[in-house]
């Protein structure tokens, strides 16, 4: 899993981000994909495209969208393109898709980029509307985060920083805002419940451990 380049602009009230990457599987096999989302909009809905063969006969370029599904994700084909990415082909309709012997490989793709890629945990995030607790100082980006857990009990984050948490104090806020100030929580939004990250400052590379 190679990550890309990650693109941004403004939309209206929201942000659009677009992220791009190539991937390699076990026995070499290429695969290229993009993925993206738009902040405040009505419908919490991604869009994914993937691309395979590209010169190929068989070469071709998979477009669905991806939506919130009890606490997780899935996916649906679509007809719509995407995105063009460097390994696709022919822009399949989801019919298409459906009827190609490589689909297989495609979900197991999909699956793999959502799972690897700290992008695309991000965009997990903003799907399914992670709830944190923040400290006062943390919220107003006074002080940055210098500790982030993932309660095993209710699966709230918490993101503290240099002070002490004063419960009180705490602000609500979903988990996704947070990374869009400090892009450096990319690294620890892969926690899972019990687990919490720790660094000694804004530089400095976090150490993960159980809570």
């Amino acid at each position: 899993m190679i990550e890309g380049r990650l693109f941004e602009a403004q939309v209206g009230a929201g942000v659009e981000r677009r992220a791009f990457g190539e991937f390699v599987g076990p026995c070499g096999e290429l695969a290229s994909y993009a993925f993206g989302w738009t902040t405040e909009c009505e419908h919490h809905v991604a869009r994914l495209t993937v691309g395979i063969g590209a010169g190929n006969p068989g070469g071709a370029s998979f477009h669905a969208v991806v939506f919130d599904n009890e606490d997780s994700y899935a996916c649906s084909l679509v007809d719509e393109p995407f995105e063009r990415v460097p390994e696709g082909g022919p822009d399949l309709t989801a019919a298409e898709a459906r009827a190609h012997p490589d689909l297989p490989f495609i979900w197991w793709v999909v699956d793999r980029v959502m799972e690897r890629d700290r992008r695309a945990r991000w965009m997990k995030h903003w799907l399914l509307g992670t709830t944190s607790i923040q400290t006062g100082e943390v919220f107003d980006r006074k002080e940055p985060i210098l500790y982030v857990s993932h309660d095993a009990d209710d699966g709230v984050w918490q993101l503290i920083g240099a002070g002490n948490a004063v419960p009180a104090s705490g602000k609500l806020s979903h988990l996704h805002h947070a990374v869009e100030h400090d892009l450096t929580l990319l690294d620890v939004l892969d926690l899972e419940p019990g687990e919490c990250a720790y660094r000694t400052g804004p530089d400095a590379p976090w150490t993960s451990e159980p809570s």
